[in-house]
Order: structure tokens, then C-alpha cells, then sequence
């Protein structure tokens, strides 16, 4: 590529994403959080109770959502396979803003997603989603280390391992809530929400057994 023009070529590419989070802001929550909620939950039930998905007009929500975006929610949800937010709620294309890592944490990556999501697509409903049986969790309770980049992991949910620590009940789902739990905090604590003051931060665990989602207390 002749050097001459590689700064214009950057300066337009720049220019261009500029002008898409221009005319992704439209600066009003897209929904309530309280209507975000409910509609998070007729869509699991949904989920849960049917032995069939409807099915999606995925070909007609492309188009609309081609050109922008407006999520109703936005997920912070584990990577486990069984885990997809939108299957779960009974979403399709452009309903969810997710966030998705092992052991459903939050790094500065993901707070940046978490602000970008209230900022310029006016979500004003962000939910921590554990599940029932995270691995992540389970090699936190296994051992306060782990190879590689897993250990990163495990050391973010070493303070949920220490809260649950002898105390009664089952100590695997005590600690899975716990975790999603301390990671809404955190997300409380430590993302710039800006202006929006109405934004609502709501833990809550998946069970892969029943298929429904329990709510927890913010």
C-alpha cells in the first residue's frame, strides 16, 4: 500500500466508526428497567415451559437491526454452551446486549461493553446470570489456583468461596449466587453509568435442569 494514503484510509475508517456510535446514541433508554425485567421474565417462562421454540422471523430482524441496535437488556452471563442469554429469554436478533465470560466476571473489557451498552443503546437493565454447575466456580471451590489464564478466574471468585465458607446449604450453589451477586456489585462500584441514574443492576441464577431463571436480591 503507497504510505501517502494510508492516513487518510485510517482517518476515514475512523471517521466512519465515529459516525456509527453518532447515530447509535439516541440518548433515551430503550426500555425501562422494570419493563425489561418483565419481559425478561414472560421470555424465560416461555423457555421453560415449552417443549418447542416458536420460531424466529430471524430474516426480518436482521434487516431491522441491520442499521442499529436498541437491546433492551444487556447480560453479563457465563460462556458455558448451555448458557445463551438470548435462547434462554426467548430473544432473537437485537433484544439483548450480552457480555459473556467463564465464571461470569467482570474485567475492564467488560465494564467498557457494560458502559457502552447504557451510554449509546439506552439499556437501563444489566443482569449477572450464574448457572447451576459453572465450572468456574467449581474449580474455585476445588483450589485457590489453576493453570494458565484459568487462574485469573479462579482468583476473581475466591472472595464468593470465602463469604459461603461454612455456612449451610449447599456450598456449589451458595457460592454461584454469591458470585453473581458480587459481580452486580461490582459492576455498581466500578462502571461509569454516566447520567443514567435509573439503571437497575439485578444478579440472578440459571438452572440448567429446570431451564427457569432465579431471581436474586440487588
Amino acid at each position: 500500500m503507497n504510505r501517502t494514503y494510508f492516513p487518510l484510509i485510517v482517518s476515514i475508517a475512523l471517521l466512519g466508526a465515529a459516525s456509527f456510535v453518532i447515530a447509535d446514541d439516541h440518548g433515551l433508554p430503550s426500555v425501562g428497567p422494570d419493563a425489561a425485567l418483565a419481559k425478561l421474565k414472560e421470555g424465560n417462562a416461555r423457555f421453560a415451559e415449552s417443549k418447542v421454540s416458536d420460531a424466529k422471523p430471524i430474516a426480518a430482524k436482521r434487516e431491522e437491526t441491520a442499521k442499529a441496535q436498541h437491546p433492551f437488556a444487556t447480560i453479563v452471563a457465563c460462556a458455558d454452551s448451555r448458557t445463551a442469554p438470548e435462547i434462554i429469554f426467548d430473544g432473537n436478533i437485537g433484544d439483548l446486549f450480552v457480555v459473556r465470560t467463564a465464571g461470569n466476571l467482570v474485567d475492564d473489557h467488560a465494564l467498557g461493553s457494560i458502559e457502552y451498552s447504557v451510554a449509546h443503546l439506552g439499556s437501563r437493565l444489566i443482569v449477572v446470570l450464574g448457572h447451576q454447575r459453572c465450572g468456574a466456580v467449581i474449580a474455585a471451590l476445588a483450589s485457590d489456583t489453576a493453570p494458565g489464564h484459568v487462574q485469573s478466574l479462579v482468583r476473581d471468585i475466591q472472595p464468593s468461596v470465602r463469604a459461603e465458607k461454612g455456612k449451610p446449604g449447599d456450598v456449589l450453589n451458595n457460592t454461584i449466587a454469591e458470585n453473581a451477586r458480587e459481580v452486580a456489585a461490582k459492576i455498581r462500584k466500578e462502571a461509569d453509568l454516566g447520567a443514567a441514574k435509573d439503571v437497575r443492576v439485578i444478579p440472578a441464577v440459571y438452572n440448567l435442569d429446570t431451564g427457569k431463571v432465579e431471581w436474586q436480591k440487588e
